[in-house]
C-alpha cells in the first residue's frame, strides 16, 4: 500500500490551497535556480572582457565555459548532490552548497589570472549542481498534488530573475568593464549568504523522513528499470535537448552578438536580458494552468516546442541583425516558458519515488549538462564562422524535443506522489 499523503514538514493544508509557509519554501528553495542561471548569465556578460583581461583564446574560453555552472561542474555537483539528497536529506545538502557556491563566486569576483577564474567557474558550477535537484526535490515534496506545477514552475521565475538581475547590472556597470562585471559576481555572493541564513530555518522533508523511517530502501540501479528506466529516458532526453538551445542562449548570446558585430557589449547584454524577462511574464500564465490537466499540459508543449523550434530557424532563413535576434528571443523567452525547464522539473519530481527523486533528477541533470559543456567548448569556434551552423544543430535538438515531450508525456497532474508511484509500479 502507498504511504499515506504528507503535504509539508509540518501540519498540511488541504490540496486545494498553498499556504503561506508553502509559498516561503518555494522562494527559498527557488533561489537555488536564481543563484544557477545568475551565475550562468554573469560569467557569460563577463566572457569578452575576461578573455581581453587574461589574454585567452577561444579554446580556452571554450573550456572555461565547459566546466562552469553551465556544464560539466554543475554535472558533477547533480550527480554527487541529488544522489547524496535521498541517502542522507534535503536539509543536509542545501544547508551547506551555497556557502561553498559563495566561495567559487568570491574566487571569481577577484580573479587577477586564469586558474582563479577558471577554478572558482569550477567551484560554483559544483556547488549549483548539488543545490538545484535537492531543492527540487524539497518542493516537490512539500506541494499541495493539486498546486505541485504551479510551486515547481515558480522556482523557473527565479530562475529568469537571477539572468534579469545580473543582465540589468551588467549593463548599468557596462562603462566600468571588467569593474562592473566583478561587481555583477559580488552580488551573487551576497544572495548567496542571504539565501543561505534564511535557508537555516527550513526543516527536512515530511515525506523523505517517512520514506525513511519505514526502513524503505532504493539502490541507484534501480533507475535502470521497469517505469524509472521510462521515466529517465523521457525526462532525460527533453531536458538534454532542449538544454543544449537554452544553455547556448544564456551563456554566450551577448558573446555571439559582439562576434558577429551585430552590436556590442551593452547590445548584446541587453537583447538577452529581454529573453529572460519574457520568460518571467509567460511563466505567470503558465502557472495558472499548468495543473489543469493533462490535455492542457501537452497543449501548452505543443505551442512552445513549435515556437521553439521557428526561433532558431529565423537565424536560417534572415541575417544576422538586431530585429532578427530579436524575433528569436521573443519566441524562444514564450516557447521555453511553457515547454521547456518547468515541465522538465515537474515531471521529475512526479515520476520517481522519494528516495530516488534527487538521484534521478540529479543524473539527468548532470548529463545533460556535460553534454552541454562539451558543446560549450565548440560554440566560440563555430560562433566565429557565422549563426549557421550553430542556429540548424539547435533547430534539430528542439524538435527532437519537443516531439519526444508532446507525444509521449506521462499522465500524472493532480494526483499525489504516492498515487503516481502506485500506478506506476503496477504499468
Amino acid at each position: 500500500m502507498p504511504a499515506p499523503e504528507v503535504v509539508g514538514t509540518s501540519a498540511g493544508s488541504g490540496e486545494d490551497t498553498v499556504t503561506r509557509q508553502q509559498w516561503k519554501w518555494s522562494v527559498l528553495a527557488g533561489m537555488a535556480s536564481y543563484l544557477d542561471a545568475g551565475s550562468i548569465v554573469a560569467l557569460g556578460s563577463g566572457l569578452a572582457l575576461f578573455q581581453v583581461y587574461l589574454g585567452l583564446s577561444s579554446g580556452a574560453l571554450g573550456a572555461l565555459a565547459a566546466i562552469g555552472p553551465n556544464a560539466i561542474g554543475c554535472a558533477l555537483g547533480a550527480f554527487a548532490g541529488g544522489r547524496l539528497g535521498d541517502r542522507l536529506g534535503r536539509k543536509r545538502i542545501y544547508k551547506y552548497d551555497l556557502l561553498v557556491y559563495a566561495l567559487g563566486i568570491l574566487c571569481i569576483a577577484l580573479a587577477v589570472n586564469a586558474p582563479m577564474l577558471f577554478i572558482g567557474t569550477f567551484v560554483v558550477g559544483v556547488a549549483v549542481g548539488a543545490d538545484v535537484p535537492t531543492s527540487l526535490a524539497l518542493v516537490g515534496e512539500f506541494s499541495p498534488s493539486k498546486h505541485r506545477g504551479k510551486l515547481l514552475s515558480f522556482t523557473q521565475i527565479a530562475w529568469n530573475a537571477g539572468p534579469v538581475v545580473v543582465l540589468l547590472l551588467a549593463l548599468a556597470l557596462s562603462g566600468l568593464d571588467l569593474l562592473g562585471i566583478r561587481i555583477v559576481f559580488l552580488h551573487l555572493f551576497v544572495v548567496a549568504l542571504v539565501t543561505w541564513a534564511m535557508r537555516r530555518g527550513l526543516a527536512e522533508s515530511a515525506r523523505w523522513q517517512s520514506a525513511t523511517a519505514a526502513g524503505v530502501t532504493q539502490r541507484f540501479q534501480a533507475l535502470f528499470h521497469g517505469a524509472n528506466l521510462k521515466a529517465l529516458a523521457w525526462t532525460g532526453t527533453v531536458y538534454l535537448f532542449w538544454g543544449l538551445a537554452a544553455g547556448t542562449s544564456g551563456l554566450f548570446t551577448p558573446y555571439i552578438v559582439q562576434t558577429l558585430h551585430a552590436g556590442g557589449q551593452a547590445a548584446g547584454v541587453a537583447l538577452s536580458c529581454a529573453g529572460f524577462v519574457i520568460g518571467i511574464l509567460a511563466t505567470i500564465p503558465f502557472m495558472r494552468y499548468i495543473d489543469r490537466g493533462h490535455r492542457t499540459r501537452r497543449a501548452l508543449w505543443g505551442t512552445g516546442a513549435v515556437m521553439q523550434v521557428a526561433s532558431y530557424a529565423v537565424f536560417l532563413i534572415f541575417p544576422f541583425n538586431v530585429p532578427v535576434i530579436v524575433a528569436n528571443i521573443v519566441l524562444f523567452g514564450i516557447g521555453s516558458a511553457i515547454a521547456g525547464e518547468a515541465v522538465y522539473k515537474i515531471f521529475s519530481q512526479e515520476l520517481f519515488p522519494t528516495l530516488l527523486r534527487g538521484t534521478a533528477q540529479g543524473f539527468t541533470f548532470g548529463v545533460a549538462r556535460t553534454v552541454l559543456g562539451v558543446w560549450s567548448f565548440f560554440v566560440p569556434v563555430l560562433a566565429s564562422a557565422g549563426i549557421g551552423v550553430i542556429a540548424a544543430l539547435l533547430c534539430a535538438c528542439l524538435v527532437i524535443s519537443g516531439v519526444v515531450g508532446f507525444f509521449f508525456m506521462p499522465d500524472t497532474s493532480g494526483k499525489s506522489l504516492e498515487q503516481i508511484e502506485a500506478e506506476r509500479a503496477l504499468a
